[in-house]
């Protein structure tokens, strides 16, 4: 099997070409691959033209524009990445009669409530981000590709940017830090999504009747706050340099710490049809990110991992 991967450099694309390759022969795209096969999703008809060109039977799309705050102040850039382009994408995935995997988020929801998020709620986005990825989410549909949509939060690992690695730079150079209590959500490992890709994806090519949207994080929720006590708590009993107490790790609300975008409170996702269509058991998320960052303290620092 074919299989072409794009955004090969970010956090789940760079676990999606551990996981895909046993399932065949993997063309990995990056942002900055224009030629002669695109990955530039700042080209919508580019992606098109890769796609016809190398003629896979299944495409992951681990592209995507999450710069969540910057997106208010650049919607057009935003909707470009996250909807447009992802609007070609499948329209060249129906037209080669291959399968579309794509990623959405937890923040196509408004976060009300307490009860977790299935896939027939029916979404309404607080911000620019939220709404790009939504359309980018209608825009698949209506191409009539098939298609695996993994809606999934909180992801990290041990390469590039995200919380966990951000609450260990600040605990080693502070003395106390104020971290938001009142936004609930799974911490999600691209690790983890990245094997529930290629396990999902082997299942599809042999089932079609697996097309639709899944919510797909870690078992169990937290809060930011809580989240953070953990990273630390893990780091420090691994000898890492802990500067911060734990006890001068301080709750706040979301309106204590305002950001241009807002964040929904309640990024509880259900999991249950992802369990139960692909007969899949999900890790609590504590073991993801103990393993990740048991590995951040262990390994020396690279520029791949400051990224």
């Amino acid at each position: 099997m074919k299989i072409l991967l794009f955004g090969k450099d970010g956090q789940v694309g760079w676990e999606l070409q551990r996981s895909l390759a046993p399932l065949g022969d993997v063309v990995a795209l990056g942002s900055t691959d224009r030629a002669p096969l695109s990955g530039d999703f700042g080209q919508p008809e580019a992606l098109a033209a890769t796609v016809r060109a190398v003629a896979p039977q299944l495409i992951v799309n681990a592209a995507a524009y999450t710069a969540v705050d910057r997106a208010e102040a650049a919607p057009e850039l935003a909707t470009l990445i996250n909807a447009t382009a992802v609007g070609a994408l499948a329209r060249a995935a129906k037209a080669a009669n291959a399968w579309l995997v794509h990623y959405s988020s937890d923040y196509v929801f408004d976060g009300s409530g307490y009860a977790p998020w299935t896939e027939l709620d029916v979404p309404a986005p607080l911000g620019v981000y939220g709404r790009s990825k939504l359309e980018g989410e209608e825009l698949l549909r209506q191409s009539g590709c098939r298609h695996l949509l993994f809606r999934t939060s909180w992801v990290y690992s041990a390469r590039g940017a995200n919380f966990a690695k951000t609450m260990l730079r600040l605990a080693r150079d502070r003395e106390s830090l104020r971290v938001v209590d009142d936004q609930i959500g799974a911490p999600t490992g691209a690790e983890l999504l990245a094997d529930i890709t290629a396990h999902a994806s082997r299942r599809a090519i042999l089932d079609p009747s697996v097309n639709g949207t899944y919510h797909a994080v870690a078992t169990g929720t937290t809060s930011w706050f809580d989240y953070a006590r953990h990273v630390i708590d893990v780091a420090r009993r691994r000898g890492a340099p802990i500067r911060v107490a734990q006890a001068a790790i301080e709750p706040i609300a979301s309106a204590a710490y305002p950001q241009a975008a807002r964040r929904p409170l309640n990024s509880r996702l259900d999991t249950t049809r992802l369990r139960t269509v692909f007969d899949l058991a999900l890790p609590p998320w504590q073991a993801g990110v103990d393993r990740v960052v048991s590995e951040l303290v262990d390994t020396p620092d690279t520029p791949q991992n400051r990224a």
